[in-house]
């Protein structure tokens, strides 16, 4: 429990720092650069080819003609372009969060090691290779997981329950492997992760629930059009903070942990009595230096 309030505490004043709120504010960055790209290339034929569909139905065409009598006005050359952005913006806000996420959580973890942990040995116990195809594949798992409940998410309690299990579970596997992968040994990280599963998939829950507060904001944009261009950049902001508090957190108590453990470990093994054949290899050191000297 002192463990993991500890890395709590330390996650939570980690994400004040200067450079994890800029970290924080890099998907939108991303998000402008890519929008910027895609409507100078794209954005007049996507409008004309969305405009072109909507007019192409002739139920939907009587429809925008009664809709414009009733305004006096074009009504598809106003939701053409409205349903071109609610169409991609979905897009460019996944390939924005994949993109920093990619880099956010390795930084994090090093930002925590270098203020704190700066004598801890790398074993460099994972690849990157490795630990970018554990976390395709378990995400692949927790997306079929999402799609297998949800007919229980009927059931009102269930929904409230089943989704941040599923997703915290997803950021117990994914971001304490990461926390551990430069610094620990496969051997040590197995013996983290069984040992400490139960408070590791606690932040994991805890930062699922945290997830699910972004979506409220993101469902304020959708219904409230006038205020999409300010409340889903403020989305993605809070989700992009909960994730680097997710990746702090998870770092904090990663390698605060392989430190203890490297500690009892080696108090042990100077506490540990010699075998014969370990006095005898000591005296023949013992030996050897004296007639060195």
């Amino acid at each position: 429990m002192r463990l993991l309030l500890d890395s709590f505490w330390r996650a939570v004043a980690y994400c004040l720092l200067p450079r994890v709120i800029l970290l924080s504010l890099a998907p939108l960055v991303v998000m402008i650069a890519l929008a910027a790209g895609l409507s100078y290339f794209y954005w007049d034929a996507s409008v004309a080819w969305t405009r072109g569909a909507l007019d192409a139905w002739p139920l939907l065409s009587t429809v925008w003609g009664w809709i414009g009598n009733i305004f006096s006005g074009d009504v598809t050359a106003f939701l053409a372009p409205l349903m071109v952005v609610f169409a991609v913006t979905p897009m460019i806000v996944v390939l924005s969060l994949l993109i920093v996420a990619a880099l956010m959580s390795p930084a994090l973890t090093r930002l925590v090691a270098d203020r704190r942990f700066a004598g801890l040995e790398q074993k460099k116990g994972a690849s990157m290779l490795w630990s970018i195809a554990r976390s395709f594949g378990l995400t692949v798992l927790a997306m079929l997981a999402l799609v297998v409940s949800m007919p229980l998410w009927l059931i009102p309690p269930l929904v409230l329950v089943l989704p941040p299990l599923i997703w915290g579970w997803l950021t117990y596997r994914v971001m304490s492997f990461d926390a551990l992968a430069d610094h620990a040994s496969a051997e040590e990280r197995a013996t983290l992760l069984r040992t400490h599963r139960l408070p590791l998939l606690a932040i994991g829950v805890l930062c699922g629930y945290l997830g699910a507060a972004p979506s409220i904001v993101w469902a304020s944009g959708l219904l409230f059009a006038a205020a999409f261009f300010i409340l889903i950049p403020l989305a993605i902001w809070i989700y992009t903070l909960v994730f680097a508090f997710s990746a702090l957190w998870f770092a904090h108590y990663g390698l605060d942990a392989l430190a203890q453990l490297r500690a009892q470990r080696t108090a042990a093994a100077s506490s540990a009595p010699l075998l014969p054949a370990d006095a005898l290899d000591a005296e023949r050191r013992l030996a050897s230096s004296r007639e060195i000297t």
